[in-house]
């Protein structure tokens, strides 16, 4: 039952995700797909200093692209970015409350590797491997 839970907040935030939505004066942007499915998403962070004072997505997805980015962009808002900078992928796992196994993986860290892509180009830092990973 217990996963259950988790896979139906996937589903609400899929059906209704929270911060889908273009940031137009965003300090820095990052656009990334899975070729392997057809999911699509471009991130936005809206930066004051190193917090993040927003951050939102736009694109399309399965449920557990579109689930995933609703529900890490929720968690991110008032973060540093030296904290996105280190999530992993089982600190998205945390977030989201499923793990979706190997196969949907890719659907699942869209979202991070692209914020965690735009948080390393904003600063002007290498990707580090752990990211591109993702």
């Amino acid at each position: 039952m217990g996963l259950d839970i988790y896979a139906e907040q996937l589903i609400q935030n899929y059906e209704h995700p929270s911060n889908k939505h273009v940031i137009e004066d965003a300090s820095t942007s990052m656009h990334e797909e899975n070729v392997s499915c057809g999911d699509v998403i471009t991130v936005y962070l809206k930066l004051d200093g190193d917090k993040i004072q927003d951050v939102s997505f736009d694109g399309n997805g399965c449920v557990i692209s579109i689930g995933s980015a609703s529900m890490l962009t929720d968690e991110l808002k008032g973060k540093t970015l030296a904290q996105l900078e280190k999530m992993q992928y089982k600190d998205l796992l945390s977030i989201i409350g499923i793990d979706p196994g190997p196969v949907r993986m890719h659907c699942a860290t869209l979202s991070l590797r692209a914020l965690k892509k735009a948080a390393f180009v904003f600063e002007r830092k290498p990707v580090d491997t752990s990211t591109k990973e993702l």
